[in-house]
């Protein structure tokens, strides 16, 4: 049952506190682009996605979600637990030797929601591209949505998937690109700029939406609206415009928070900007 954007403003409260409380336990993972990339995935998995409610490898007749930028796990993680997928308690493991919670994710634990390991960036959409024929070869009418980091774009298999899409016609894929202007070493325009991503992708015979993704009902039309053009025989990407770290004043914009974790003292003050809990692991 899709969740009201006041619900869907208090899930996302509260997978950043799963996030922050994560990373700070073992020191180690990625808090800035996790925090950026949350009120996307529980927008996906709580509105927008039709899903089964029991986890299946297959993922035939549901959609299914790939996260290409796999180190920022701890939001992937979050919204899989919390949407049920796995038991919430499950994220105290987070990174431990033996987790099923990888820092990044990976396939061979079972962990419910996983299907693919990914964090070597640039071979998600290749990766849902495959997924994407397969669905229509078994005459699956359900869709694929995949994530990929602005940063990741640098990596030529991006471009040469992007091609493969549109000559193929694949129009079940919805590519979503995290677009916050960081990377690991500084600013994406001062890194390797990606230049104008809509008119490029628009050049490699894609449709393109621009969206806000803090904005809860922005990225619910848009996602209707890229949906709905799927019909025109083209992949689809959504753009979406984020901030690395959203909703830690201290942590927005910085690529500084792109993969080190708060201190005891730097979580309590993130965390007392976030809100009541409704229910910390």
């Amino acid at each position: 049952m899709s969740k009201s954007i006041e619900d869907l403003k208090k899930i996302s409260s509260q997978v950043r506190r799963d996030i922050l409380r994560m990373v700070h336990n073992v020191q180690s993972g990625h808090p800035g682009g996790s925090l950026g990339c949350t009120d996307l995935l529980v927008s996906l998995f709580f509105n927008i996605m039709k899903r089964k409610e029991k986890f299946d490898m297959n993922g035939k007749d549901e959609d299914i979600f790939f996260l290409s930028n796999g180190h920022i796990s701890p939001v992937f993680y979050s919204v899989l637990s919390r949407s049920g997928y796995f038991e919430i308690n499950e994220l105290n493991t987070f990174r431990e030797l033996n987790s099923r919670l990888q820092g990044h994710p990976a396939t061979h634990e079972g962990l419910p929601g996983i299907r693919i390991a990914s964090g070597s960036l640039g071979q998600g959409l290749s990766v849902s591209i495959g997924s994407a024929l397969t669905k229509k070869l078994n005459n699956d009418k359900s869709l694929v949505y995949v994530l990929m980091g602005d940063g990741e774009l640098q990596e030529g298999q991006i471009w040469e998937a992007a091609m493969f899409a549109s000559h193929n016609k694949i129009n079940n894929l919805i590519g979503i690109i995290d677009y916050n202007g960081q990377q690991i070493d500084g600013p994406v325009d001062e890194i390797n700029s990606l230049l104008n991503l809509e008119e490029k992708f628009k050049s490699f015979g894609w449709n393109t939406f621009l969206c806000d993704g803090h904005n809860f009902e922005n990225l619910l039309k848009t996602f209707d609206d890229a949906k709905k053009r799927l019909k025109d025989n083209k992949p689809v990407v959504v753009i979406m415009k984020t901030i690395m770290g959203k909703g830690v004043d201290f942590m927005e914009n910085s690529h500084k928070w792109h993969g080190i974790a708060p201190d005891d003292e730097q979580l309590k003050k993130a965390l007392s900007q976030l809100g009541e809990t409704l229910g910390d692991y």
